[in-house]
């Protein structure tokens, strides 16, 4: 059994929801991730990579956040959705009508956004109202690419689920009668994106975090193995939603981190 075990060489981990809900550290978790990294330094060494679909706040407020959680991280270990939207504007050269948070802009800095011919959607509250959504429909309508940041259907907040981006870019689908692009998880290049450098095939990845469906089948249908916790967005029988079934599923960030090391390093 041993002989068989495939070498492990990225740990994938979801943010909001599998690290922290909102300014709330999931407990215990910044003990497993020093744990994890510390076993990374002693022996054979993991790249661990956070990889988010979040479009509430830029890369660099993101960082700020969880730093002040008491989590260690560096900035170019962080790979989020936003990143891939605009790594894609950039291939295709458009200049997009950005329907995201104000404070996610600044990941969009120097993406010419005058006289608008394509469409970007991230979870933007303020901007979802009757004119803002007629206005992207009528460009779409005219010929511009549709870009979803990620379809979540929904999501964790403190005071309970929230509405995510995908019923309205669904929304926006359906009128158009068009096919949004999506870069951010499940999607099979978002996860590849993220292993990008690291000299590592998604067979020696495993991705960790609370969402079944964009974290877990789409970190396995990349080729990787998918650890659901069972804390943020997670509900009771998520685990039946995709198949195959998740690898492993476990009541929290620190229990994953234990059956790594443990079974996997």
């Amino acid at each position: 059994r041993m002989a068989a075990r495939r070498v492990l060489k990225a740990v994938l981990v979801d943010l909001s929801g599998t690290l922290h809900i909102e300014d709330s550290a999931v407990p215990g978790a910044q003990e497993a991730l020093k744990r994890i990294s510390f076993d990374r330094l002693r022996g054979a060494p993991v790249t661990i990579r956070f990889v988010t679909n979040t479009t509430k706040e830029c890369k660099r407020d993101l960082l700020e956040r969880l730093t002040k959680l008491g989590f260690d991280i560096a900035e170019n270990e962080i790979f989020t959705s936003l990143t891939a939207a605009r790594n894609l504007l950039e291939q295709k050269q458009v200049r997009p009508l950005l329907l995201v948070d104000d404070k996610a802009l600044s990941d969009f800095t120097g993406i010419a956004t005058d006289d608008p011919n394509a469409v970007v959607v991230g979870l933007a509250p303020e901007h979802f109202h009757y004119e803002m959504m007629n206005r992207a429909f009528q460009l779409i309508l005219n010929g511009a690419p549709l870009i979803a940041i990620h379809k979540a259907r929904y999501f964790k907040k403190k005071d309970g689920m929230a509405l995510g981006p995908g019923p309205f870019v669904t929304g926006l689908e359906y009128a158009t009668d068009t096919k949004a692009t999506v870069v951010g998880k499940p999607e099979k290049t978002f996860f590849l994106e993220a292993l990008r450098g690291i000299d590592c095939s998604p067979e020696e990845a495993v991705m960790i975090g609370d969402d079944c469906r964009d974290d877990v089948g789409g970190a396995q249908n990349a080729g990787m193995r998918g650890i659901l916790v069972r804390t943020g967005k997670y509900r009771p029988a998520d685990e039946d939603k995709i198949n195959p079934s998740p690898y492993l599923t476990c009541e929290n960030f620190p229990e994953a981190v234990e059956h790594i090391l443990q079974h996997l390093l």
